[in-house]
C-alpha cells in the first residue's frame, strides 16, 4: 500500500523529525495536532493541523482532538469495498494510510511519588488509543506505528519501495499495536482496580518479555528462560560487573537476598543465603564486622552462598571476602577498590542492586504460578510493631533482648516455614528452616548454633508462627535461650506462658505471623 496521507500524534518525540522528513521526501501529506504539529512547524516540515482538516476545533483542554468522522472514517473505510468508497466520497472523507501514535505516559505517571489522582486521570489517553485500534483493525489498508524504535525500518521500507509498505510489515505492526493498547488498558485497570489497596482486580493481564539468557533451569536437564514484566524494571536489569552468567538458581537466591537485606535499609548489615534460606545475618558497626559476624553464623553453609550487604561495598569488606567461595555478591554500589578486589575471583557474580534497594513498602505485590493459575498477594510489609507487642510473662525483656528479638524475627520472616531463629547481639546464631514440625526446626536451630560454637545462654529465639505446645519453649530453655518472640494465638497459649514463667524466660506476643512457603 502506497502511503499518501499520514496522521502523527506522539507524546514521545524521539525520532519524530527523521520520520517526518522521510515522509515529506515521499510526498506524504502530514496531519497532526497540538505539540506534535508545533515541533514539525518549528523544523519547517509541512504539516496540516487536524482542526483545519476536520473543521472542528480542539475541545476541553485537548481531550477531544482526533475523535472525528473525517479522521476515523479516513482510517477505517475499506479501500476494496465499493460501498465504503462511495460513502467516503459522499462525506468528503479522504484516506489516511499511516497512523503514528504513542500514548500519554500513564505507567510513568502512576509510578511517580505522590502523584494525585487528577493528574493520573489526565494521563489516560483516549484519542490515541482509538486511533491505534482503528488503524490496527484496518491493517490491510493502513499502517500503524506505536513505538519510535520502529521508525527506521518503516523509513527504510518506504524508501526502498516507492513509499509503499508491505502487508507483512503492516501485519506485524498491527500485532504490536494491539499488544500496546492491551497493556495500556491493563495498567489503568490495575491502578484503579486496587493495587496497593485491599481490593484486587477481577481480571489481570500480565505481559512478559525475554530478559536474560539462562543455560538451564534448576537442574541441567530442565530448559528455562527469564522474563521481565513489560514496563517494569527487574533484577534481570541489575548491573553485573563480572562473573559467570547468572543461573536460574542464582536469580532465585539473589531475589531472596534482596528482599531480606531491604529489611536493614539505613543500617549496616550483611546477610548470607543458601538455597533461598538465610544461613548468616548480622548488624555491625562497620560493613566488614557485619560480614564477619554473618559468616560466623554458619561458615560451612555459607560456602557457595549469596552475600548481600546494606551499604556501598568498601575495600575492607571486599578484602574479607577474598578467601570465601561465593556465587553472588549484592550491594547498593561499590567503591572502585572494592570492585577490583572482588573481581579477582573471575567466577564470582557481582551485582549492583542500587536501583532496587529501598525500604520494604506496604502495597507491593507478589505472585506465584500454580497449575492453571496464579496466587497474588500483597508482600509481607512489616516485622511487628514494637509499640503493640505484648509481654505475656512475669519476666520483662531487657533493652538488648527487645533489640535481638526484633532482629531474630526479621530474619525468621524470610526463612521457609516452619522457621525458628536464634540470635544474640544482633547476630544470627542458628536457623531451623522448612521443617514439618516446629520442634524439629527448633532442634535444628540449636544444633546449628552448637556446631558453630555459639553459647546460647542469654540468646533469644523467634518463631514465625505460634507454638502449638510448650515443647519448643522447653527445648529452647534447656539450651540456654532466655527470651522468645512469637505471634501467639494458639489454643495452648496459656500452657506455653505458664511453661515460660516456670523456666524464668521472657516471652513476647506480636500478633503477626510470618509463614513463608
Amino acid at each position: 500500500m502506497k502511503v499518501s496521507r499520514a496522521l502523527i500524534s506522539v507524546f514521545d518525540k524521539t525520532g519524530l523529525l527523521d520520520l517526518a522528513r522521510a515522509l515529506n521526501r515521499q510526498g506524504v501529506e502530514i496531519l497532526s495536532s497540538g505539540g506534535t504539529a508545533a515541533v514539525l512547524r518549528k523544523a519547517d516540515i509541512p504539516v496540516l493541523e487536524v482542526s483545519k482538516y476536520t473543521g472542528a476545533p480542539e475541545m476541553f483542554g485537548g481531550r477531544v482532538k482526533t475523535l472525528h468522522p473525517k479522521i476515523h472514517g479516513g482510517i477505517l473505510y475499506r479501500r476494496d469495498n465499493a460501498q465504503d468508497n462511495k460513502e467516503a466520497k459522499e462525506q468528503g472523507i479522504g484516506p489516511i494510510d499511516l497512523v503514528v501514535v504513542n500514548l500519554y505516559p500513564f505507567e510513568k505517571t502512576v509510578a511517580m511519588e505522590g502523584v494525585e489522582e487528577d493528574e493520573v486521570i489526565e494521563n489516560i489517553d483516549i484519542g490515541g488509543v482509538a486511533l491505534i485500534r482503528a488503524a490496527a483493525k484496518n491493517y490491510k489498508d493502513v499502517t500503524v506505528v506505536v513505538e519510535p524504535e520502529d521508525y527506521p525500518s518503516l523509513i527504510r521500507e518506504m524508501d526502498e519501495n516507492d513509499g509503499r509498505v508491505s502487508e507483512g510489515k503492516r501485519r506485524n505492526l498491527m500485532i504490536k499495536a494491539f499488544e500496546r493498547t492491551s497493556h495500556y488498558d491493563w495498567a489503568i485497570s490495575r491502578y484503579f482496580g486496587g493495587e496497593g489497596t485491599e481490593r484486587f482486580p477481577h481480571r489481570m493481564k500480565l505481559v512478559f518479555e525475554r530478559a536474560y539468557p539462562l543455560r538451564y533451569g534448576e537442574n541441567p536437564h530442565q530448559k528455562a528462560a527469564a522474563y521481565r514484566l513489560v514496563g517494569e524494571r527487574s533484577l534481570f536489569d541489575a548491573r553485573i560487573f563480572s562473573g559467570k552468567q547468572m543461573s536460574y538458581n542464582n536469580f532465585l537466591d539473589a531475589d531472596s537476598g534482596l528482599h531480606l537485606i531491604r529489611e536493614f535499609y539505613g543500617r549496616t548489615a550483611c546477610i548470607i543465603l543458601k538455597h533461598n534460606n538465610p544461613c548468616g545475618a548480622a548488624v555491625g558497626q562497620t560493613l566488614k564486622e557485619a560480614y564477619q559476624k554473618a559468616r560466623a553464623t554458619d561458615s560451612l553453609s555459607a560456602f557457595g552462598g549469596i552475600v548481600a550487604v546494606s551499604q556501598r561495598m568498601d575495600a575492607p569488606t571486599a578484602e574479607a571476602m577474598t578467601n570465601m567461595y561465593l556465587e553472588v555478591v549484592l550491594a547498593p554500589g561499590y567503591d572502585p577498590e572494592a570492585l577490583d578486589i572482588l573481581k579477582q575471583k573471575p567466577s564470582r557474580r557481582i551485582l549492583d542492586i542500587s536501583d532496587f534497594f529501598h525500604p520494604v513498602r506496604a502495597g507491593d505485590v507478589t505472585f506465584r504460578h500454580i497449575t492453571g493459575g496464579m496466587l497474588y498477594q500483597h508482600e509481607d510489609p512489616t516485622v511487628y510493631d514494637l509499640r503493640t507487642a505484648q509481654v505475656v510473662t512475669r519476666r520483662k525483656p531487657t533493652d538488648e533482648q527487645w533489640r535481638d528479638m526484633h532482629f531474630a524475627m526479621t530474619v525468621a520472616k524470610h526463612v521457609k516455614s516452619n522457621a525458628v531463629t536464634l540470635a544474640g547481639h544482633e547476630q544470627l546464631a542458628g536457623v531451623g528452616a522448612g521443617q514439618m514440625s516446629r520442634i524439629d526446626s527448633t532442634r535444628i536451630a540449636i544444633a546449628k548454633a552448637r556446631t558453630n560454637k555459639f553459647d546460647l545462654r542469654g540468646c533469644v529465639a523467634a518463631s514465625d508462627a505460634f507454638l502449638p505446645f510448650p515443647d519448643t519453649l522447653e527445648e529452647l530453655s534447656a539450651a540456654g535461650v532466655e527470651a522468645l518472640v512469637q505471634p501467639g494465638g494458639s489454643v495452648k497459649d496459656e500452657d506455653v506462658v505458664r511453661a515460660a514463667d516456670e523456666k524464668g524466660m521472657t516471652m513476647v506476643f506480636t500478633g503477626v505471623r510470618h509463614f513463608k512457603h
